[in-house]
């Protein structure tokens, strides 16, 4: 499955991106992402990736322009490893309430 159903009823490609960046850069790397339409959020980890980024657009084709277009535009990224969404399941703190 490529597409996930998103909260406004259409399909939806979600991903996680992960990214190695130079030294130090994290914290840059990750408001420069997070400037970017299609970013849900980003965040600084620790472990082999130095920050990952949920993103959103409407097909594959619209992802694989993000990652060609707009990552690789992205200063001190020196490694990305894209993880297609296949389906979600929300934690009780994000479900909404009745």
């Amino acid at each position: 499955m490529n597409s996930v159903i998103g909260e406004t009823g259409m399909a939806e490609v979600k991903a996680f991106v992960l990214f190695k960046v130079n030294s130090g850069m994290e914290k840059d790397v990750s408001k420069q992402l997070a400037e970017l339409e299609e970013v849900q959020e980003a965040s600084i980890t620790y472990g082999e990736y130095d920050v990952i980024a949920k993103i959103t657009v409407k097909d594959l084709h619209l992802l694989e322009d993000f990652l060609a277009d707009k990552i690789r535009k992205v200063q001190s990224v020196v490694l990305t490893s894209t993880m297609i969404i296949a389906q979600e399941f929300k934690g009780k703190k994000q479900r909404p309430t009745k």
